[in-house]
């Protein structure tokens, strides 16, 4: 989850802290925040980045340490596109003006994404090339940074999802129009990934399965589109929804995004990962043991609770594992059984 931390796409201590603490916690993997392959893909200012082989060293840094401490680790290659050029949320939320920095956001039409936002330039065919190289590139570094898998952010009303959906691309050329159409980037961005990424390590792409709003992306064409991942190399497909329209009506609720994930499992037969209001041990284990997902990825709970994954070992009675620094914390109720001391690594 963005952090809007960094300077100059620059990943800080913060994000070796944040990100460190949460590997303490006991997770399987950690993905990191949505980092921008281009400075105009950047949702504000603050955003992490991957655009330039200076950033390499950051993230390095943190791969290796959360390496050291068991745990599998990607990044997120991401594009705003329209929803570009903001303040970081929790200054106030708003467009930046030039003389702050701001920059003119892209997009597949000229249609902002509501009348806080800038109106975007449509991407001509040579903006558009632009744009599968610069996830070309971020992906070189992704992999020289020491990453273990990267995803591909195609959800939550970015420049990908903005192309695949019709309330944000009126195009007339092989860019707009016809579900193939739609879709033409962000596969072209999936093949310039997947030719770039080692065949022995995973790609993921994140997905938002509907729009929730009439005439939008929706969940049969989110089918339609993981068959495609799976013949172009995609390894997993990250389930969430919305964020493409600001007056969405969202039905949220405890896993309400689960049933999106269990669907193109079963129809388009390619792994997924259920993400959304999954809060409790025994809900994330259930979407597991009842094959709705293949994993459950999570965000709010995990910044809530860094230690999540031991806390949920611990409720369900089954072994934890804890750093040998933290044994003293480590639950020893009857619930429990016996913790597991995690072995660091060099």
């Amino acid at each position: 989850m963005c952090q809007y931390s960094a300077q100059d796409g620059f990943a800080a201590d913060w994000h070796l802290v944040h990100y460190g603490s949460r590997a303490q916690g006991g997770p399987g993997l950690i993905i990191l925040e949505a980092s921008a392959v281009v400075p105009e893909g950047r949702i504000s200012s603050a955003d992490l980045g991957i655009w330039k082989d200076e950033h390499i060293p950051g993230l390095q840094r943190i791969a290796a340490f959360l390496h050291s401490q068991g745990v599998r680790v990607g990044i997120q290659l991401a594009h705003a596109g329209r929803k570009g050029s903001m303040s970081v949320p929790f200054a106030g939320e708003r467009l930046l003006l030039p003389a702050e920095g701001g920059w003119q956001p892209v997009a597949p039409s000229a249609l902002a994404f509501s009348s806080d936002y800038a109106v975007p330039q449509a991407l001509d065919q040579a903006g558009i090339a632009a744009v599968v190289e610069a996830f070309r590139q971020a992906t070189h570094r992704a992999l020289a940074a020491g990453f273990d898998f990267v995803e591909i952010h195609a959800a939550h009303g970015y420049l990908l999802h903005q192309f695949m959906s019709p309330l944000a691309n009126r195009r007339t050329d092989t860019y707009g129009g016809s579900f193939q159409n739609r879709t033409r980037l962000t596969i072209e961005v999936v093949d310039a990934v997947r030719a770039e990424w080692p065949a022995h390590l995973p790609l993921f792409v994140r997905i938002s399965a509907t729009d929730w709003a009439e005439g939008g992306w929706n969940a049969d064409e989110s089918v339609d589109l993981s068959r495609l991942f799976r013949e172009h190399g995609v390894d997993l497909v990250d389930v969430s929804s919305g964020g493409q329209v600001p007056n969405a009506q969202i039905p949220a609720g405890p896993g309400f995004q689960v049933e999106f994930a269990s669907r193109i499992r079963l129809e388009a037969g390619i792994p997924t990962a259920a993400v959304g209001l999954i809060t409790e041990p025994a809900q994330a284990n259930a979407i597991l043991a009842q094959g709705e997902a293949d994993l459950v990825l999570l965000g709010r709970a995990q910044l809530s609770d860094p230690y999540w994954p031991v806390h949920a070992a611990a409720a369900l009675g089954e072994p934890a594992s804890w750093l040998p620094q933290y044994l003293r914390a480590a639950p020893r109720h009857s619930a429990a059984r016996s913790p597991v001391i995690r072995p660091e690594k060099g």
